[in-house]
C-alpha cells in the first residue's frame, strides 16, 4: 500500500502523489514515515525533506510548518518547500554571502541579528539541497527529471 503525500505551502501545492517513504525534518530531528505509520501531528523544523517512490528520490528544502500523518496519508503544510531542481544556486550563494557579511560586520540590533542568522540557515539548507540534487548519480533510466507522478484531479466544486 503506497503512502499518499501532499506538500503544500501558502503559495502552491509543491507535490502530491503516492510515495514509498518520506523523511521529514521535524522540530526535534528527522522522522521517517512509511505506510501504516501511527497517526501523528508534529511541528516541522528546517532542513531536507526526502521522498522515495519507485526507486527514485526527490529532495525539498523545507522551512517550518506542520506535519500530519495518518496510516495511508501524509500532509506537509510548510512555510516554504523548494524542490532541489527549482533552487537557484547562485541566488542562494548570494543570500549566504550577504547574511555572513551582516553577521561578521560587528554589532547589529538583536532583531537584525536573528534575521541574519535565519537567512543564513535558509541559504545553507537551499545550497545543500541544490548541490546534492546536482551531484546525485543517475543511470540511463534515470534522466535528470522530476518523478513522473501525475497531479491529482480536484473534485468539482473545490
Amino acid at each position: 500500500m503506497p503512502l499518499h503525500l501532499e506538500i503544500v505551502t501558502p503559495e502552491r501545492r509543491a507535490f502530491e502523489g503516492d510515495v514509498d517513504e518520506v523523511i521529514v525534518p521535524g522540530s526535534e530531528g528527522e522522522m521517517g514515515i512509511l505506510p501504516h505509520h501511527a497517526p501523528l501531528i508534529s511541528l516541522l523544523g528546517q532542513g531536507v525533506l526526502r521522498l522515495k517512490a519507485g526507486g527514485e528520490e526527490q529532495e525539498f528544502a523545507i522551512f517550518g510548518g506542520f506535519l500530519q500523518v495518518r496510516p495511508d496519508r501524509v500532509v506537509v503544510l510548510a512555510e516554504t518547500a523548494d524542490l532541489a531542481s527549482e533552487i537557484d544556486l547562485e541566488r542562494a550563494e548570494r543570500a549566504r554571502h550577504e547574511a555572513s557579511q551582516i553577521l561578521e560586520g560587528g554589532f547589529v540590533e538583536p532583531a537584525d541579528l536573528a534575521s541574519a542568522r535565519a537567512a543564513l540557515q535558509r541559504a545553507l539548507v537551499r545550497i545543500r539541497v541544490a548541490e546534492r540534487g546536482a551531484r546525485r548519480p543517475r543511470g540511463e533510466h534515470e534522466a535528470a527529471r522530476p518523478l513522473a507522478i501525475p497531479p491529482r484531479e480536484e473534485p468539482p466544486g473545490e
